[in-house]
């Protein structure tokens, strides 16, 4: 598992995909560029009349505000290089249900982005998925290690290329309100709830959480679980293998109400916690100076994205530590969570689109706005924006296969990812009375056992 964010050495782009090369088409050419197909220097395809002129691809994701509009800037330089027209199609959460709908009304999209592994299996078990082609999955062996791989992977078919990755975890804090507290950044978890107490002690309330989305709160109860009770029972909860009423979830819930318990160190207290959704949680943070109505806010390196929209300037008013360990033989964890692309059609089309988003020159687009990370190794890490996002990207290739994915969303969608149901809300019924545990416990498991059998 890792550990901490360390930089690592900058790795160039290899040439191009020399095992794609020999059965690649014109079309993979217009994708990948020619020349030695080095990211740092895309080029332009060199005949767009052989390539996708005058196809329509639909694409659908749940993305919306600053991430859809840097999404459509990826897809523009598609249609740029290939002749192609592609559209945008926004989705609803949960996205398996939207793409049910419309597979059910004979219209289904060309290209869904995928936010969960479990969505991923649940589509591939309906049969709504088609396997990525020979170009994508060249791209795939040239660009990522194993273990993204074969997240995309089902029953050893390959369905999803993971474009874009997330390291949910991180604490980003306001550089001003630690500087005049005399604050500095904790790496273990008693250190962290004495520095909210130091905070708090300074007039400002240590902790922004946005639990009105609860997929905030299983991020919370991951990460701790994941430092406490370990890799090897992290996979065994993520598959059901172990039930929620095991002690391991106790004392990852006893933990987290060390935080939750106390009021006065959340933004709002729990009432307020729970009507803040996450991008606010974020931008309180960072609005008002060295008075904001929270010091830190937990989450992934997507963070960024809104704290662009403040005035705060990320690595010198916006600064990250890794998620703190917890326990005494704890290692401070990294959740990762992603998006996969996957076809719904067959079509040249499609299949063009996913071997372009497996390549670092579609990485590279969306790296440059910030507020994004990706599993492609040979991403050029200066392709990011600044040392803090390269830092924590490197520290995601650096890891290879030694990565723990986001266990929400490895489970069925019904239990990890619907708003208002299972996990979210019985995690959001915690923050609210977080000495109940083992109510919180037993309800998890109930519906977890629904959901499984489902």
């Amino acid at each position: 598992m890792r550990t901490t964010l360390r930089p690592r050495k900058a790795r160039k782009a290899p040439k191009a995909l020399a095992a794609a090369a020999a059965t690649a088409t014109v079309l993979a050419l217009a994708l990948t560029g020619c020349g030695d197909g080095s990211a740092k220097d895309p080029q332009p395809a060199p005949d767009r009349e052989l390539s996708l002129k005058g196809e329509k691809i639909e694409v659908a994701a749940v993305w919306t505000g600053p991430e859809q509009e840097n999404f459509t800037k990826v897809l523009k330089e598609f249609e740029k290089r290939t002749g192609a027209t592609v559209t945008f199609v926004p989705a609803q959460d949960p996205i398996v249900n939207f793409l049910g709908t419309k597979i059910a009304g004979g219209s289904p999209p060309d290209v869904a982005m995928l936010p969960q592994v479990g969505a991923i299996q649940q589509a591939a078990a309906q049969k709504w998925l088609k396997p990525v082609g020979p170009e994508a999955k060249a791209a795939l062996a040239a660009n990522y290690s194993r273990g993204w791989q074969e997240l995309g992977a089902v029953d050893g078919t390959q369905y999803g290329v993971y474009f874009k990755a997330a390291n949910k975890s991180l604490v980003w804090y306001n550089t001003a309100v630690f500087e005049n507290a005399g604050a500095s950044e904790p790496k273990t978890w008693k250190e962290f709830l004495a520095t909210a107490e130091t905070i708090s002690a300074s007039g400002v309330t240590p902790v922004s959480v946005g639990g009105a989305d609860g997929w905030t709160l299983t991020d919370w109860f991951e990460n701790v679980y994941l430092s406490q009770a370990g890799p090897a029972k992290y996979d065994q909860l993520a598959k059901h293998a172990i039930k929620w009423t095991d002690p391991s979830v106790a004392a990852a819930l006893k933990t987290l109400a060390e935080l939750f318990g106390k009021p006065a160190l959340i933004a709002g207290g729990a009432s307020g916690a729970l009507q803040t959704e996450y991008p606010a949680s974020v931008t309180q943070t960072f609005t008002g100076g060295d008075q904001p109505k929270g010091a830190m806010v937990f989450e992934g390196d997507f963070a960024a994205v809104n704290i662009a929209q403040t005035k705060a300037e990320v690595g010198k008013d916006a600064k990250v530590f890794p998620f703190p360990k917890v326990g005494d033989g704890g290692t401070s964890p990294v959740v990762t969570a992603g998006d996969a692309a996957v076809a719904l059609k067959d079509t040249k089309g499609a299949q063009a689109l996913l071997a372009f988003l497996a390549s670092p020159d579609a990485a590279k687009i969306w790296a440059a706005e910030g507020g994004f990370l990706s599993p492609n190794k040979n991403l050029d890490p200066a392709a990011y924006p600044n040392d803090v996002q390269r830092e924590i990207a490197e520290a995601l290739i650096g890891a290879g296969d030694d990565f723990r994915f986001d266990m929400s969303d490895q489970m069925p969608q019904s239990f990890g990812g619907t708003p208002g149901k299972g996990e979210w809300k019985t995690l959001q019924d915690f923050l609210k009375n977080p000495k109940d545990i083992a109510g919180t416990q037993a309800r998890l498991e109930a519906d977890a056992e629904k959901a499984y059998k489902g």
